[in-house]
């Protein structure tokens, strides 16, 4: 299997106008995200794009025509695979919002388009101030999973919530969730979530919900709160929920494990003929590298032909299709830079970069999973390269990058007199991850973030948000400053 391609692998310069993926470019030794030079958001020298300024390093970028573009392919995708196909049931583009919940993004997501997908009690709170702010119409679906037992926070706050918002569907991981939605004697449409996340023997006679997950129903639980829902004067049983896992990197193998509940989904709909989403959840993966390769096309064709088949064989209708996309949506959209402070030569197989910012801390699932980003130089493409380290400020060995036991070769260019280098691909999860205005490890302050979008004519509007103080981190912690 081969690594994961994280940068230019190459002793040479890298080729003019070399395009690395659909937005990054060299052009001129410097880094462009399509038409934007990001070196000129940090050193000044070449034709100002809007800002009127540079910025200091560290940078977060936030760049949100990704997200309008993401939501938009994929549900032309859908379309033109329904019209090929003569799939009748639509296609809802649900986004997750644990992904990256921060304003602009959920604001985003949902002017292009999408549904929203959330999980907490807290997440009810930003759906209404969307509704008031006009972003959340109210044909738009609002899909509420993870846990909401009687008497939690969460289940009260739907039950609320349903009064000014009517398109909310509870997804009920299990059977005692049920009870907060029938005694409220309110009118309510549910999902049921089945539980096959987690690994299992795919295309042998394994259940299907034999996997080791604290989340969904098993068939017998879930087919006994289906008929619990049918007798249920104020509950209709809507939407059937088959999450299979994240990440899924082939098109075959990820429909393949979704086939047991698809069946599932056509039994259930002979005896309920008030459900008609099948949601697939979340799972369909995102370019995190450069050698990434996932046909979004041929996934369309196969999900629905599947269903077409399953739901002909048990003739019963073809359902809408929703699929939950968090990582999908915004993985693309975030950009972290950084500035090469030293090349430390002290005997280590390669040398080390030190960075002016924290790798662990910026980017999380480094170290607690090994994960791979894309790291690019902004400016010095046309120097010669070699092999590096990148090291992180903290006084931690996990700071590093690429992560340990990597098989990945990193190279950055010789020349790192006023080297910028860039992670990509960092979007979703690692900004929640690592704590939105917290205090992070080694009390190393957030970055500076600047927020990026287009108006009407294609021009670059630009927003900052400033970074954190040293006062505004020692604050946090509880700390007597003013």
């Amino acid at each position: 299997m081969p690594h994961p391609v994280i940068s230019w692998e190459h002793e040479a310069p890298v080729p003019n106008d070399y395009q690395f993926n659909d937005f990054l470019c060299n052009h001129d030794g410097r880094l462009y995200y399509e038409d934007l030079d990001l070196t000129q958001l940090l050193i000044a020298g070449r034709k100002d794009q809007g800002m009127g300024h540079t910025l200091s390093s560290p940078l977060e970028v936030v760049y949100l025509p990704k997200v309008r573009q993401k939501v938009t392919q994929l549900r032309g995708i859908f379309a033109e695979a329904a019209q090929a196909l003569g799939y009748t049931g639509q296609f809802h583009y649900a986004y997750a919002s644990k992904a990256n919940t921060a304003e602009e993004v959920v604001q985003v997501a949902l002017e292009a388009g999408a549904h929203y997908e959330m999980s907490s009690q807290v997440d009810t709170v930003i759906a209404q101030m969307m509704q008031a702010a006009g972003q959340l119409p109210e044909g738009r679906m609002v899909i509420a999973n993870g846990f909401k037992p009687a008497g939690s926070s969460y289940a009260r706050s739907l039950v609320r919530m349903k009064q000014v918002h009517d398109n909310l569907i509870p997804v009920l991981e299990d059977l005692v969730e049920l009870a907060p939605f029938i005694e409220s004697g309110v009118p309510f449409d549910v999902g049921l979530r089945l539980k096959c996340y987690g690994h299992r023997n795919h295309g042998t006679k394994t259940p299907v919900d034999a996997g080791n997950s604290r989340f969904g129903l098993t068939v017998e639980d879930l087919t006994k709160a289906a008929d619990i829902i049918a007798a249920a004067p104020t509950l209709n049983l809507k939407l059937f929920h088959a999450m299979i896992g994240s990440q899924i990197a082939s098109e075959h193998e990820f429909v393949s494990a979704l086939k047991p509940a698809i069946d599932l989904y056509a039994r259930l709909r002979q005896r309920h003929s008030t459900l008609h989403i099948f949601d697939f959840g979340g799972g369909v993966p995102a370019p995190m590298t450069l050698n990434f390769h996932f046909d979004y096309v041929e996934f369309a064709h196969l999900l629905m032909t599947s269903l077409l088949e399953s739901c002909g064989h048990y003739n019963v209708p073809v359902p809408d299709i929703m699929g939950e996309m968090g990582r999908y949506t915004t993985t693309e959209h975030g950009v972290h830079c950084f500035k090469v402070l030293m090349v430390k030569n002290n005997g280590s197989t390669l040398p080390w970069y030190i960075i002016d910012g924290s790798i662990m801390t910026s980017f999380p699932d480094v170290w607690a999973l090994g994960e791979h980003f894309i790291v690019l130089p902004l400016n010095h493409l046309d120097r010669p390269f070699q092999r590096v380290q990148l090291g992180g400020l903290t006084c931690d060995s996990d700071d590093i990058y690429p992560p340990k036991m990597s098989l990945s070769p990193l190279y950055l260019p010789v020349e790192t007199k006023d080297l910028y280098i860039g992670f990509f691909s960092v979007g979703a999860y690692q900004e929640m991850l690592g704590g939105v205005r917290g205090s992070k490890h080694c009390m190393l302050p957030e970055a500076c973030e600047l927020v990026v979008d287009r108006n009407g004519s294609g021009a670059y509007q630009f927003h900052t948000i400033p970074g954190q103080t040293a006062n505004d981190v020692l604050r946090n912690l509880g700390y007597p400053v003013s």
